[in-house]
């Protein structure tokens, strides 16, 4: 018989990272690497940190702590991390190794941060994400003017008219020599991608379940206290998020940012959601009420909501049977809306990040490439 002493180790994992813009990418990431073991130690490098190594963050770092310790493969979060990873560091939180994505990440004077962990054997790569990255986003947001994010009546009316087409056209079809990693959105997703981040469980008889819905473009910390708060309600939180041609109706021809399968995932990735209706009407409907899960309450923020297409209330069946709840939201101010008003205020600034940042990602990549030719050269020879 085995005793507890003599039961498997636990087996710690370190990952660390700047965690800007927290979207799919890193959830994934994240997934990976928990998988790999039994708990996972994430540290977040602090604004400072970031601010000397890759230019200015969008995201201050108590979001990008909260970001991180809402997802649901996190099992503790360390702030201030150095950003070149040490031995140190993985031995004071007792992991084991550590999991970073098989691309190089160097520091400011270009040597990889992970070589020290590389040279003790203590490093392991996971499978990065294509399509998606945080310099990527902002790109995205750097294609809009100072009014994108205002809501227009007509394509004709639209500020993103006013972007050069010709940069809209290098930028869709996978971005340039000069500006690699900016460019409009490809991502496939996959069944198979969305079965690795769902759950999978349904509502036990006789939990209490909640539903809210929204866009959850740019998933951020206000997005994340509210579906917390949500979450506290019930036993089982559905979420509907509603599809690109909707949200493009209701907020204007600029909007969704991230088209709807990169918005399910980073939702997914979320600690306090249960499950996902993909593709929800914008009005709650008998359907979402009765056909999916018996919902008990229907929570929104106590922001206001735009009518439907039709001009009524989205809620208005919710309200009528009384199974309607506002709830307050001390991260109400962090929208989608005030996180592309931060790219585009500080336009200049960000423009200035992104070109550094396309400099340095050649450099990694060249460097990459140079060591795995020099693993392989180092294979053949034996």
């Amino acid at each position: 018989m085995t005793t507890p002493a003599e039961k498997r180790k636990p087996v710690r994992i370190w990952v660390d990272g700047c965690f800007d813009l927290m979207h799919f990418g890193h959830f994934n990431a994240l997934r990976q690497a928990k998988a790999m073991g039994d708990y996972l130690v994430v540290g977040v490098h602090s604004d400072f940190e970031i601010e000397h190594h890759k230019g200015p963050t969008v995201m201050k770092e108590d979001e990008r702590y909260a970001a991180v310790a809402a997802c649901k493969w996190v099992d503790e979060v360390v702030p201030n991390a150095p950003y070149l990873t040490s031995l140190e560091w993985m031995d004071k939180y007792n992991c084991d190794f550590c999991v970073h994505g098989d691309d190089i990440t160097t520091m400011a004077d270009g040597t990889d941060c992970y070589q020290v962990v590389k040279d003790a054997g203590r490093y392991r790569e996971c499978k990065r994400t294509q399509d998606i990255s945080t310099t990527e986003l902002v790109g995205r947001m750097l294609l809009m003017t100072k009014d994108h994010h205002k809501r227009r009546g007509s394509v004709s009316g639209s500020s993103i008219s006013s972007v050069n087409t010709a940069e809209l056209g290098t930028f869709s079809t996978g971005g340039s020599k000069s500006k690699p990693d900016t460019k409009i959105s490809h991502f496939l997703p996959t069944s198979r991608k969305i079965v690795q981040f769902s759950e999978g469980r349904e509502p036990k008889e006789g939990d209490k379940v909640v539903y809210v819905d929204g866009t959850f473009d740019l998933f951020h910390t206000g997005h994340i206290e509210f579906l917390k708060r949500a979450k506290q309600l019930g036993d089982y939180l559905l979420v509907g998020i509603h599809d690109d041609p909707t949200v493009n109706a209701i907020k204007g021809v600029n909007y969704p940012l991230m088209n709807l399968h990169e918005r399910v995932l980073s939702v997914l990735a979320c600690r306090y959601v249960d499950e996902v209706v993909i593709g929800a009407p914008y009005s709650v409907s008998d359907q979402v009420l009765e056909k999916v899960y018996k919902v008990d309450v229907v929570v929104h923020g106590n922001t206001p909501s735009m009518n439907d297409t039709n001009g009524e209330d989205p809620y208005k069946l919710a309200k009528e049977r009384s199974i309607y709840v506002e709830i307050d939201n001390p991260q109400n101010s962090v929208t989608t809306e005030s996180i592309i008003e931060r790219i585009i205020t500080h336009r200049k600034l960000f423009e200035e990040r992104q070109r550094r940042k396309e400099q340095k990602a050649i450099l990694e990549r060249e460097a990459e490439k140079a060591e795995k030719a020099a693993a392989a050269a180092a294979a053949a020879s034996n």
